[in-house]
């Protein structure tokens, strides 16, 4: 059975990476791992070749909205590079509710591909040095492993700076 024959958002995002004309795998996975450090550690990837992708939203009335691609092993700057990005005064990750209502997607999902294209793409451009990246597939039963030059084809801006690494861990 294919991975996304009762899942339009799934199948779409699927339909995305196919017409980039770049090689890519689909992963079918466990909903309940899809989250990034328990996918890794189930599946075997490493963090630093999953990327996560991430909604971003202003705190107007009418948010303006943005999809964010970085890797699991960095932390999105949401409060200078991106509000930068996007010329906004106050921005916020989207809560989970209005990620589901752009996308149709819910959190451990999240895609670029297939995403309203209205929604502009901003990867970090740590993610172009790698030879390829996992990422979510549009459903929390589906990862993609792609190359960067498919997020390239679906119009994604890499961005230095994008993110920046985690905070260390309290030795307490």
């Amino acid at each position: 059975m294919p991975p996304t024959e009762d899942d339009p958002i799934a199948a779409r995002a699927l339909a995305a990476v196919a017409a980039t004309g770049q090689p890519h795998e689909v992963v079918r996975i466990n909903p309940e791992l899809a989250d990034t450090a328990a996918f890794c550690a189930a599946y075997g990837y490493d963090l630093d070749e999953s990327a996560n992708c991430l909604l971003v939203a202003s705190r107007d009335d009418d948010p303006v909205i943005a999809a964010c691609l970085v890797l699991a092993t960095t932390r999105l700057d949401v409060n200078r590079t991106v509000r930068r990005l996007l010329g906004v005064k106050r921005l916020s990750f989207a809560p989970p509710e209005l990620t589901l209502a752009r996308t149709g997607m819910q959190l451990g999902g999240v895609t670029p591909f297939g995403l309203d294209p209205d929604i502009p793409l901003y990867a970090d451009a740590r993610i172009a040095d790698r030879p390829r990246v996992i990422v979510g597939g549009g459903s929390r039963a589906v990862k993609l492993l792609v190359p960067p030059a498919a997020l390239t084809a679906i119009g994604a801006e890499f961005v230095e700076g994008l993110a920046g690494p985690l905070p260390a861990a309290d030795p307490a």
